[in-house]
């Protein structure tokens, strides 16, 4: 195995088991509800009845702060493993939804300056939950393979685009606080059982964007699975992955249908990460799949510049 480590943001939404497995180091996001501050990942907590009480207290009024994770934890979290020789890679929530992926780039800065000699490659996902983790478990394939660490931040930056993120809501009031729509909209969508289709676009600074409606549930899951055979790529040979925020039985249907009917063989079913759940609430329901680039030709052009900046430390321009 190659000599470097992985990390990833409590966004990436990774099964425990998948976690040990790979060997794959989890900086959780910190949470603010009622005055208390809470990490949205515990190792060794059972996550699946952590969330699903999470996900219940929502629906009964809890509202939680969310803040990005700062220079000094990755610096942290990372001083240990270049001390002991190794590289690492960071791989981050999109850069379009979290100032993190900064925050990340300034401490790997520090990190090469304390620790001369080691690398720190900063990937930034261009997705979230499980489309960003989906891309963790590559480069820890990629690592068992014997692939640099160099070699494996080459490749997600490649192909962080073709990790497809699309997404429904049950309800649209989390859309509405987070800022995402207005309260006109959310009301109106309310009252006409109106639920909004959103995607990971294809940004330099990738983002989740309202691309649709469907009227009711059942339309709206149809919708994912529409989009799935419209986007995705050898559905067989891949890992799916399913996130949602206490609709287990909704998530369990689409994993079943995806395998029956659409290509599918493997599909990871997991609940929704609090930090991002906690801005779409609960009954969200995601879908993720390697499939067609997300990116536009222009964004494309675009995006080839700032990642060669990033992967050169060409600080004045990875500041842009």
């Amino acid at each position: 195995m190659a000599d470097y480590e992985i990390f990833a943001d409590s966004s990436a939404n990774l099964p425990e088991d998948l976690r040990k497995k790979y060997s794959i180091h989890i900086i959780s996001y910190i949470m603010n509800i009622d005055g208390k501050d809470v990490l949205c990942h515990e190792e060794g907590m059972p996550f699946h009845e952590t969330a699903k009480k999470f996900y219940e207290n929502m629906r009964s009024g809890l509202e939680a702060k969310t803040s990005l994770i700062g220079e000094g934890r990755f610096i942290e979290a990372l001083s240990p493993v270049l001390e002991a020789g190794k590289d690492a890679i960071i791989i981050t929530i999109a850069s379009g939804i979290s100032g993190t992926w900064n925050q990340a780039q300034n401490a790997a800065r520090e990190l090469e300056e304390m620790y001369p000699g080691r690398r720190v490659f900063v990937c930034d996902s261009a997705n979230a939950s499980m489309g960003q983790g989906l891309l963790v478990l590559y480069a820890a394939k990629l690592r068992e393979e014997g692939k640099t660490a160099e070699q494996t931040a080459t490749w997600l930056w490649d192909n962080a685009y073709r990790l497809n993120s699309y997404v429904t809501v049950e309800d649209l009031k989390y859309l509405r606080r987070s800022g995402r729509i207005s309260a006109a909209t959310a009301i109106a969508g309310t009252l006409l059982n109106i639920k909004p289709l959103i995607k990971a676009d294809g940004k330099e600074h990738p983002q989740l964007m309202v691309y649709g409606k469907a009227h009711g549930r059942k339309r709206s899951i149809a919708a994912l699975i529409e989009a799935f055979d419209a986007n995705v790529e050898d559905p067989g040979g891949q890992t799916i992955a399913i996130a949602h925020a206490d609709c287990e039985e909704d998530a369990k249907s689409l994993a079943e249908t995806l395998r029956a009917s659409h290509g599918a063989k493997e599909v990871i079913i997991e609940y929704y990460d609090l930090c991002t759940g906690s801005h779409i609430g609960p009954g969200t329901i995601a879908l993720f799949f390697l499939g067609k680039d997300r990116r536009t030709e222009a964004e494309k052009k675009s995006f080839l510049q700032r990642a060669k900046a990033v992967f050169t430390r060409d600080r004045a321009k990875d500041k842009e």
